[in-house]
């Protein structure tokens, strides 16, 4: 540690021990909160520490803020995130070959389960909250290209150093949303939604689609699906009214879909249980068959 008479603070230098930490309430609160996450979150590898972390923590926190600290605890059920967990130590190696400018070379796993090689200049982490994405120009391909980071497996060394190449998009976390959502597809579909913007924010994860806001009640979903009946069940279920624009093979397909499932709530008069079957009931008067209302949004060519 260095100092200087009449300064105020302090510097650490290379090799030295971390000095004690000022928090206000409000900063213990929130690294006590960031410790529980990480504990239970998509990097692996942090588990044991941040929990070593979190006990020396909490012995040192007031009475005041362990009460608080203790009242969220027992108030928050986590629930499990269902998707991959990334090793740490994968993490800060790409990051290490994004600060040195060092070639990384990895082997990769695609989405069919193959195992491929790989050697690209590493420019940017990008965290989905599902996902972790490393962005970088792909030797091979000559191209910008998105990898998934718990599919990824760096060999040691790195590549040689490159020059930094100019981001492909200044927007890159969109630029990764577009390609993990809509691009490697067979099918694109472009949906108006009948809700702002930020409401299908907080439906629609940025891996499923790019939101892009049009006025007040309105916005464009940007999807894709290898599977047409994906896109329309996923579209349905989001609970919003809704307008296909394109493809045409996805306006024909959810056309089909309608038709059928209004088939399904059609009264029938042979039908078994309808008052003209010979086995049915007659009700009385007054009985309507229950209805369906809504439908799958509207559908325009």
């Amino acid at each position: 540690m260095h100092a200087v008479a009449g300064a105020s603070g302090y510097r650490l230098g290379a090799g030295t021990k971390l000095p004690p930490l000022l928090l206000n309430d409000e900063e213990a609160v929130a690294v006590v909160v960031g410790l529980r996450t990480a504990a239970g979150g998509t990097i692996t590898g942090i588990e044991e520490s941040s929990l070593r972390a979190l006990a020396k923590l909490e012995q040192i926190l007031p009475a005041r803020l362990r009460q608080r600290v203790s009242a969220l605890r027992a108030a928050t059920v986590t629930m499990p995130a269902g998707t991959p967990s990334v090793d740490a130590d994968v993490l800060t190696t790409i990051a290490a070959a994004i600060r040195d400018h060092e070639q990384l070379r990895f082997d990769y796993r695609t989405h069919d389960g193959s195992e491929i090689r790989r050697a690209a200049e590493p420019h940017r982490l990008v965290h989905t909250g599902r996902h972790w994405y490393l962005v970088g120009w792909d030797i091979e391909k000559k191209d910008w290209r998105t990898y998934r980071v718990d599919r990824l497996r760096p060999r040691i060394p790195n590549g040689p150093r490159f020059s930094p190449r100019e981001a492909p998009e200044v927007d890159l976390t969109g630029w990764v949303s577009r390609g993990v959502s809509t691009a490697p597809y067979r099918y694109r579909a472009r949906i108006t939604l009948e809700v702002a913007a930020a409401v299908a924010a907080d439906r629609i994860p940025p891996t499923i689609g790019v939101i892009e806001a049009i006025d007040d009640e309105h916005c464009l979903l940007h999807t894709g699906s290898n599977s047409l009946d994906e896109i329309a069940v996923y579209t349905g279920l989001f609970g919003f009214g809704f307008h296909v624009h394109e493809p045409p093979e996805l306006i024909d397909h959810l056309r089909a879909l309608a038709h059928r499932l209004t088939a399904a709530i059609t009264p029938r008069d042979d039908a078994p249980g309808s008052p003209d079957h010979p086995d049915g009931n007659d009700l009385g008067e007054g009985w309507e068959r229950p209805g369906v209302s809504g439908g799958l949004g509207g559908v325009r060519g």
